[in-house]
């Protein structure tokens, strides 16, 4: 299987992962992204919320499984095609948490382009380690997408 060690800063990522944290542990009783399902029955929506919760969970906890002891000794996370979905999306929810809880004051023009613009003197210590988080997890999936991309097939495999 093909497997993919990234080395990282331990001293720039090492002090994101308690607020990334914080934010996983919030998804564990809210969806990313809320939705509305007007027209099913209400205990069909609140399966299907539970579900995705659940799997949300499930998607932060293995995406954290990535910071292990080779992380903070040798500032090396390794990934394999096997959980690179698991970790995308716990990216993109954990993004979308931060966007919708601890960004609200950022353009969403500059989050796309993954820059602060001028704004960024105006936001307070926690919102620039919000967006510094934002930043990270938006690269984790970019490596992974590159080089792990799960509905790809190698030809090796």
């Amino acid at each position: 299987m093909k497997r993919v060690e990234v080395r990282l800063s331990i001293s720039a990522v090492a002090p994101l992962l308690d607020l990334m944290k914080t934010v996983a542990d919030e998804l564990r009783e809210n969806v990313a992204v809320e939705v509305t399902l007007t027209s099913v029955d209400a205990d069909l929506a609140s399966v299907w919320r539970e579900e995705l919760l659940a799997s949300q969970r499930e998607d932060c906890d293995r995406l954290f499984t990535l910071f292990d002891q080779k992380f903070f000794t040798e500032g090396v996370i390794g990934q394999d095609r096997e959980t690179a979905e698991s970790v995308l999306r716990a990216s993109a929810a954990l993004r979308l948490r931060f966007r919708g809880t601890r960004l609200v004051r950022v353009s969403d023009d500059a989050l796309e382009a993954l820059e602060a613009d001028s704004n960024l003197g105006d936001l307070d210590e926690e919102e620039k380690k919000a967006f510094a988080c934002f930043v990270f997890l938006d690269e984790l999936q970019k490596i992974i997408l590159k080089y792990l991309d799960p509905l790809s097939v190698d030809e090796d495999e």
